[in-house]
Protein backbone atom coordinates (compact mmCIF):
# COMPACT_ATOMS: atom_id res chain seq x y z
CA UNK A 1 0.00 0.00 0.00
CA UNK A 2 1.44 3.37 -1.01
CA UNK A 3 1.43 6.11 1.59
CA UNK A 4 -0.01 9.47 0.63
CA UNK A 5 1.57 11.67 3.30
CA UNK A 6 5.00 12.29 4.74
CA UNK A 7 3.68 12.01 8.31
CA UNK A 8 4.49 8.52 9.57
CA UNK A 9 6.49 7.56 6.49
CA UNK A 10 9.68 5.56 7.00
CA UNK A 11 12.31 7.14 4.76
CA UNK A 12 15.77 5.89 3.93
CA UNK A 13 17.76 9.06 3.27
CA UNK A 14 20.82 8.24 1.15
CA UNK A 15 23.69 10.72 0.94
CA UNK A 16 26.41 10.48 -1.71
CA UNK A 17 29.61 12.43 -2.29
CA UNK A 18 28.36 15.80 -3.49
CA UNK A 19 29.90 17.41 -0.43
CA UNK A 20 29.01 20.98 -1.39
CA UNK A 21 25.33 20.08 -0.86
CA UNK A 22 25.70 18.34 2.51
CA UNK A 23 24.15 21.27 4.40
CA UNK A 24 21.15 21.08 2.07
CA UNK A 25 20.85 17.39 2.95
CA UNK A 26 20.76 18.21 6.67
CA UNK A 27 18.03 20.79 6.05
CA UNK A 28 15.96 18.32 4.05
CA UNK A 29 16.26 15.66 6.74
CA UNK A 30 15.03 18.21 9.28
CA UNK A 31 12.16 19.20 6.97
CA UNK A 32 11.11 15.56 6.58
CA UNK A 33 11.25 14.98 10.31
CA UNK A 34 9.31 18.19 10.97
CA UNK A 35 6.65 16.82 8.61
CA UNK A 36 6.43 13.65 10.71
CA UNK A 37 8.68 11.25 8.81
CA UNK A 38 11.04 8.78 10.45
CA UNK A 39 14.43 9.10 8.74
CA UNK A 40 17.23 6.54 8.58
CA UNK A 41 20.50 7.79 7.01
CA UNK A 42 22.30 5.75 4.36
CA UNK A 43 25.81 6.79 3.32
CA UNK A 44 27.95 6.01 0.32
CA UNK A 45 31.47 4.86 1.14
CA UNK A 46 32.87 8.31 0.25
CA UNK A 47 30.27 10.23 2.22
CA UNK A 48 30.86 8.03 5.28
CA UNK A 49 34.65 8.20 5.31
CA UNK A 50 36.00 11.20 3.39
CA UNK A 51 37.08 14.46 5.00
CA UNK A 52 36.52 17.47 2.76
CA UNK A 53 36.65 21.26 2.95
CA UNK A 54 32.89 21.18 3.60
CA UNK A 55 32.72 18.65 6.44
CA UNK A 56 34.74 15.89 8.08
CA UNK A 57 33.49 12.32 8.06
CA UNK A 58 33.37 12.37 11.83
CA UNK A 59 31.20 15.49 11.90
CA UNK A 60 28.89 14.13 9.20
CA UNK A 61 28.31 10.88 11.07
CA UNK A 62 27.89 12.65 14.42
CA UNK A 63 25.43 15.22 13.09
CA UNK A 64 23.34 12.60 11.30
CA UNK A 65 23.14 10.55 14.48
CA UNK A 66 22.14 13.57 16.55
CA UNK A 67 19.57 14.71 14.01
CA UNK A 68 17.87 11.37 13.29
CA UNK A 69 18.62 9.40 16.45
CA UNK A 70 19.79 6.54 14.25
CA UNK A 71 23.10 5.11 13.12
CA UNK A 72 23.68 5.38 9.39
CA UNK A 73 23.70 2.39 7.09
CA UNK A 74 27.30 2.43 5.82
CA UNK A 75 27.96 -0.95 4.23
CA UNK A 76 26.54 -3.09 1.45
CA UNK A 77 25.84 -5.82 4.01
CA UNK A 78 23.75 -3.38 6.08
CA UNK A 79 21.86 -2.15 2.99
CA UNK A 80 21.02 -5.56 1.51
CA UNK A 81 18.30 -6.45 4.08
CA UNK A 82 16.25 -3.48 2.86
CA UNK A 83 15.01 -5.96 0.25
CA UNK A 84 13.59 -8.74 2.41
CA UNK A 85 12.76 -6.60 5.48
CA UNK A 86 11.03 -3.76 3.56
CA UNK A 87 11.70 -1.08 6.20
CA UNK A 88 11.22 1.99 3.98
CA UNK A 89 8.20 3.52 2.32
CA UNK A 90 10.60 5.70 0.32
CA UNK A 91 14.32 5.73 -0.36
CA UNK A 92 15.54 9.22 -1.19
CA UNK A 93 18.99 9.83 -2.70
CA UNK A 94 19.96 13.42 -1.85
CA UNK A 95 22.37 14.50 -3.11
CA UNK A 96 22.64 12.00 -5.96
CA UNK A 97 25.94 12.40 -7.80
CA UNK A 98 26.54 11.57 -11.44
CA UNK A 99 28.57 8.58 -10.29
CA UNK A 100 25.65 7.17 -8.30
CA UNK A 101 23.20 8.02 -11.09
CA UNK A 102 25.35 6.00 -13.50
CA UNK A 103 25.54 3.06 -11.09
CA UNK A 104 21.78 2.98 -10.58
CA UNK A 105 21.12 3.24 -14.32
CA UNK A 106 23.59 0.41 -15.00
CA UNK A 107 22.43 -1.88 -12.18
CA UNK A 108 25.75 -1.64 -10.34
CA UNK A 109 25.41 -2.22 -6.59
CA UNK A 110 28.93 -1.74 -5.26
CA UNK A 111 28.06 0.96 -2.68
CA UNK A 112 25.58 1.04 0.22
CA UNK A 113 23.46 3.64 -1.59
CA UNK A 114 23.28 1.71 -4.85
CA UNK A 115 22.41 -1.46 -2.92
CA UNK A 116 19.70 0.39 -0.97
CA UNK A 117 18.14 1.59 -4.23
CA UNK A 118 18.27 -1.89 -5.75
CA UNK A 119 16.75 -3.42 -2.62
CA UNK A 120 13.94 -0.82 -2.56
CA UNK A 121 13.15 -1.35 -6.25
CA UNK A 122 13.07 -5.11 -5.73
CA UNK A 123 9.97 -4.50 -3.63
CA UNK A 124 8.47 -2.13 -6.22
CA UNK A 125 8.66 0.72 -3.73
CA UNK A 126 9.51 4.31 -4.65
CA UNK A 127 12.96 5.85 -4.98
CA UNK A 128 13.34 9.64 -5.22
CA UNK A 129 16.50 10.99 -6.85
CA UNK A 130 17.67 14.54 -6.13
CA UNK A 131 20.43 15.29 -8.62
CA UNK A 132 23.65 17.13 -7.85
CA UNK A 133 26.04 16.54 -10.71
CA UNK A 134 28.39 18.60 -12.85
CA UNK A 135 27.88 16.32 -15.88
CA UNK A 136 24.09 16.01 -15.95
CA UNK A 137 23.90 17.60 -19.39
CA UNK A 138 26.92 15.73 -20.77
CA UNK A 139 28.22 12.29 -19.78
CA UNK A 140 25.35 11.56 -17.40
CA UNK A 141 22.49 12.84 -19.57
CA UNK A 142 21.95 9.33 -20.95
CA UNK A 143 21.71 7.87 -17.44
CA UNK A 144 19.22 10.49 -16.29
CA UNK A 145 17.18 9.87 -19.43
CA UNK A 146 17.21 6.12 -18.80
CA UNK A 147 16.12 6.51 -15.17
CA UNK A 148 13.29 8.88 -16.09
CA UNK A 149 11.73 5.83 -17.76
CA UNK A 150 12.22 3.36 -14.89
CA UNK A 151 9.12 2.39 -12.94
CA UNK A 152 9.24 3.40 -9.25
CA UNK A 153 12.09 5.88 -9.79
CA UNK A 154 11.09 9.52 -9.43
CA UNK A 155 13.07 12.75 -9.70
CA UNK A 156 12.97 15.84 -7.57
CA UNK A 157 12.70 18.85 -9.89
CA UNK A 158 16.11 20.05 -11.04
CA UNK A 159 17.69 22.97 -12.89
CA UNK A 160 20.98 24.27 -14.26
CA UNK A 161 22.53 25.75 -11.14
CA UNK A 162 25.22 27.78 -12.94
CA UNK A 163 24.70 27.88 -16.72
CA UNK A 164 27.65 30.23 -17.30
CA UNK A 165 30.42 28.71 -15.18
CA UNK A 166 29.13 25.10 -15.17
CA UNK A 167 26.88 24.75 -18.23
CA UNK A 168 26.39 20.98 -17.86
CA UNK A 169 25.67 21.01 -14.12
CA UNK A 170 22.29 20.07 -12.63
CA UNK A 171 21.02 20.55 -9.09
CA UNK A 172 17.83 19.55 -7.29
CA UNK A 173 15.38 22.29 -6.42
CA UNK A 174 15.54 22.70 -2.62
CA UNK A 175 11.97 23.88 -2.11
CA UNK A 176 10.47 21.03 -4.12
CA UNK A 177 11.80 18.10 -2.09
CA UNK A 178 8.83 17.65 0.25
CA UNK A 179 6.25 17.95 -2.56
CA UNK A 180 8.32 15.54 -4.68
CA UNK A 181 8.48 13.06 -1.80
CA UNK A 182 4.71 13.25 -1.30
CA UNK A 183 4.13 12.56 -4.99
CA UNK A 184 6.63 9.68 -5.02
CA UNK A 185 4.88 8.11 -2.02
CA UNK A 186 1.70 8.20 -4.14
CA UNK A 187 3.48 6.64 -7.10
CA UNK A 188 3.57 9.83 -9.15
CA UNK A 189 6.30 11.93 -10.72
CA UNK A 190 5.98 15.56 -9.65
CA UNK A 191 5.74 18.00 -12.54
CA UNK A 192 7.43 19.92 -13.95
CA UNK A 193 10.70 18.02 -13.62
CA UNK A 194 12.67 20.90 -15.13
CA UNK A 195 12.07 23.71 -12.70
CA UNK A 196 13.61 27.07 -11.88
Amino acid sequence: MIRMEICGAQIGFAITGSFCTIEKAFRQIQNLMDAGAVVCPILSFHAAAMDTRFITAEDLNRRLGELTGRSAIKSIAEAEPIGPKKPFDLVMVLPCTGNTTAKIASGITDTPVAMAVKAQLRNERPVLIALSTNDGLSANAKNIGALLNVKHIYFAPFYQDDPVQKPRSLLFHDEMILPAAREALCGRQIQPVLHR
